[in-house]
């Protein structure tokens, strides 16, 4: 998996440094892998990451279009604690067959299957997006930027917050709309019947209702507004509704 690095903590406070910035808790991922995000503190999206704690690191897996930026932000963030961030040369692999040794599940559906991390790519040639569709998940870039609020896009499905672990860099907001708010928008699964492409903006009589984003045959993953979304909805020369 080319597009994606692997950033090492290390550092007495590496823990509860991370602890205090990220939407999910840490201390699970110690033998473990944890699936998380780091958000502006008006709780956008600044980049989603696993965490797989060590013995003595604490191991980020992120997309490496994001890799720079979440450096930067924990660089920026890292003030006086004792921990010391770099990255690393390992490589990232996943697949939905045999569990290699030493690969963990991923931790947001069973149907993602393992990741391991080691000196070379061992993924085998799974078709993601049929399955990112079929269950509703979300990827870096396409789904999720630098306007999305992690709830909107399933991250609590997704395993990605943790509602009791304290306070986080935007962890205001996040519970705001968790226990305050009905969603309004947020992804949902659509079926096409027609031809479209992703990045399609949809309408439902003529008003804007969302965009079309990855695309696994007649299906999609689309950003909505549900109160419009009740019906037979246009993107391109395709008529789109809910799956």
């Amino acid at each position: 998996m080319s597009d994606r690095i692997v950033l090492s903590i290390t550092g007495a406070d590496r823990v509860a440094f991370l602890q205090g910035l990220v939407t999910n808790d840490v201390t699970r991922a110690a033998g473990s892998i944890i699936y998380t995000a780091l958000l502006t503190p008006q709780g956008k999206f600044i980049a989603d990451f696993f965490v797989l704690g060590q013995d003595d690191r604490l191991l980020v897996d992120v997309a490496q279009s994001h890799g720079a930026t979440l450096l930067q932000r924990l660089s920026m963030y890292r003030l006086r604690a004792a921990v010391q961030i770099a990255q690393t040369d390992l490589v990232v692999s996943r697949g939905t067959g045999s569990t290699p040794p030493g690969a963990l599940p991923d931790p947001r559906h069973a149907a993602l299957g393992w990741r391991f991390y080691g000196d070379s790519d061992i993924s085998d040639q799974t078709d993601w997006d049929a399955i990112r569709v079929a269950h509703l998940i979300p990827e870096t870039g396409i789904e999720l930027t630098a306007e999305t609020y992690v709830l909107e896009t399933g991250f609590e499905a997704l395993h990605g917050v943790d509602f009791k672990k304290g306070c986080y860099v935007g962890q205001e907001i996040v519970a705001r709309m968790k226990h305050k708010t009905e969603l309004r928008k947020g992804l949902a699964r659509v079926r096409i019947d027609g031809t479209a492409r992703p990045g399609d903006p949809i309408t439902a009589d003529g008003k804007d209702t969302g965009v079309l984003h990855t695309i696994s045959g007649d299906h999609a993953i689309a950003y909505l507004r549900f109160d419009r979304a009740t019906g037979p909805m246009q993107a391109g020369s395709a008529t789109i509704t809910l799956a």
